[in-house]
């Protein structure tokens, strides 16, 4: 049996992916309870799962608030205490909801640029030195 820090190292899920999608599309009213569902010690290491992971971090964040901060730093070293003090941080600005706090994705609207077309003078000299 492999301990916690192995779970972290090795990039393990350790809950059901059904329960992480679940979590991830839940509202913030859903949320919590879908979290209470499971054991403190997998909680915390789902939390630090989902930190790793750019689009699962305001996930990741709600979760970690409702574990300990002995429980983080036990599963995660410095990450979980790190972890732990941004899900108390006090938010100055509004927090999007879990599933909906992606950025939109924007597209240029200028033109493409135009390049000038390359000299191709290496082409040139091989054509010379090779007899037709």
């Amino acid at each position: 049996m492999f301990s916690s820090r192995d779970a972290f190292e090795s990039d393990f899920c350790p809950v059901r992916d059904e329960l992480l999608g679940e979590m991830y599309r839940a509202n913030e009213g859903g949320l919590p309870r879908l979290v209470e569902s499971v054991s403190p010690d997998v909680r915390a290491r789902l939390a630090l799962f989902c930190y790793r992971r750019s689009h699962l971090h305001s996930l990741a964040v709600a979760i970690a608030s409702s574990c300990s901060e002995r429980d983080l730093i036990e599963n995660g070293g410095r990450v979980g205490s790190t972890l732990y003090a941004l899900s108390r941080e006090g938010s100055t600005k509004p927090s999007p909801s879990v599933s909906g706090g992606r950025k939109p994705i924007t597209l240029s609207t200028k033109p493409l640029s135009v390049l000038a077309p390359l000299e191709d003078e290496i082409d040139d000299e091989i054509s010379e030195a090779v007899p037709a």
